[in-house]
């Protein structure tokens, strides 16, 4: 089961029996062909509401008469440090990316357990590991989440369930895409400029790719990830493993 904004070039399902199987829109192909060949069920809904955290999984159940997965993805991103951010920004934050997980996940785990066995991913940030300016509420959330993702391993990993995190660094999506618009305007260059100048000072020198985070997704949720519990996989290109520090002196070639 998805719960996906920022993986759009994926089709939004409620489950899948084969957890490898997908299929991308493409031109001339929608998200509901896409969904439509692999057997998915869209469920529209508000990432913070318990109703459609309910709703969904009883989509899955009554698809497909099981649950195997949860993936939540939902999430946005809001401006403003502690100081300005309002108490409506820091709230609706809070709601889509750490409340809303945890209904999703409350949602499934009777499911999960009566099977004995699951996996669930949580979709955190490196903004959950270190922090950017002017992101207090995002910050806050991204690592909350990846206290939410311990919590859970702990306390159902014996009971079968696994639980990990995704912590993307720069993914092209809509949400990334708004954050390179301003970017752009601020220093007069193209989106796709942006997202090089975002990016480089990451060794792989460019961002993610939609599909590439899913795969992490994929493979966390999957078999070949059954000994990895309560682990976080960073999908950021190298962007963690930079000295910042040194930075100066690359730029001045010394």
């Amino acid at each position: 089961m998805f719960a996906m904004r920022d993986l759009p070039d994926r089709p939004t399902t409620s489950s899948a029996r084969d957890e490898g199987d997908y299929a991308a829109p493409t031109e001339g192909r929608t998200r509901a062909t896409a969904r439509d060949e692999i057997g998915g069920v869209a469920v529209p809904g508000d990432a913070a509401d318990p109703a459609h955290a309910t709703e969904a999984v009883r989509a899955a159940r009554d698809r497909f008469g099981r649950l195997d997965i949860v993936v939540a993805n939902a999430g946005l991103g809001s401006g403003g440090s502690a100081g300005d951010v309002t108490d409506q920004a820091w709230g609706h934050t809070m709601d889509v990316n750490l409340t809303g997980p945890m209904l999703l996940v409350r949602a499934g785990l009777p499911l999960l357990l009566e099977r004995g066995s699951g996996s669930i991913v949580l979709v955190s940030s490196v903004s959950g590991l270190v922090s950017s300016t002017d992101s207090v509420a995002y910050v806050t959330s991204k690592t909350a989440l990846l206290g939410l993702m311990r919590s859970l391993a702990v306390d159902y990993g014996p009971r079968g369930v696994r639980t990990n995190a995704v912590c993307p660094g720069w993914v092209v999506t809509p949400m990334g895409d708004e954050s390179m618009d301003e970017l752009a305007v601020a220093r007069g260059i193209s989106r796709e400029a942006a997202y090089l100048l975002a990016t480089a000072h990451v060794p792989l020198r460019r961002p993610a790719t939609a599909e590439e985070i899913a795969a992490c997704c994929l493979f966390l949720a999957s078999d070949e990830a059954s000994i990895v519990n309560g682990a976080m996989l960073v999908a950021d290109g190298g962007q963690m493993v930079v000295d910042v520090a040194s930075l100066a002196f690359e730029d001045s070639n010394i």
